[in-house]
């Protein structure tokens, strides 16, 4: 191959890159759009999320921390979600997040007003044992005002994140009528 044709080859692949990517990015909203995930709304810091359709749907609340303490240098996002799947018979799921992976064979404290609710722990992740300790948590987090939820990493840092409540009640009203529940 010539120098010339190596030029005009560089060329054509530089300009055929650009355009995949131009192309790439011009369809990449669209695929966020199709996939269905919309925010419905949101209610003080909680927002309300609706995927799918018809029996297919999930419904999920999500909230950050108001504020997080705890002596770290590197964390990612923390968050709790409620979740809805009535597929699966699934109501007031809930999941903290919390941004680093928790010390194997801890729990995870949920303070909301006098009520403390124990979560176990997987990687990064802590829910509730049972549907019935979920329906106590969202219960609590209905009638409280601020929670606070206590972890410790694998590094034995120990992290309390604070969330404002305000707003989450209606929030999972959202979600219940989304979803069809009754109340």
């Amino acid at each position: 191959m010539h120098q010339s044709d190596k030029k005009i080859f560089n060329l054509f692949y530089l300009i055929l890159v650009f355009g995949a990517c131009v192309l790439a990015l011009g369809w990449f909203p669209n695929l966020v759009l199709a996939s269905g995930i919309k925010a419905e709304n949101t209610f003080g810091g909680w927002s309300v999320h609706v995927m799918g359709k018809k029996k297919q749907k999930v419904c999920y609340i999500h909230g950050k921390p108001k504020k997080s303490s705890g002596n770290y240098t590197i964390r990612g996002d923390s968050y709790l979600q409620v979740v809805h799947r009535p597929k699966n018979k699934v109501r007031n799921e809930v999941s903290i997040t919390a941004g680093y992976t928790f010390k194997k064979g801890t729990n995870v404290t949920v303070k909301i007003s006098d009520q403390t609710f124990k979560l176990f722990t997987d990687g990064e992740t802590a829910w509730s044992k049972t549907a019935s300790n979920d329906a106590s948590i969202v219960a609590a987090m209905r009638a409280g005002t601020k929670m606070i939820v206590t972890g410790r990493s694998t590094r034995g840092t120990l992290t309390k994140d604070h969330y404002s409540l305000a707003g989450f009640t209606a929030a999972n009203r959202s979600i219940d009528k989304a979803c069809g529940y009754n109340n």
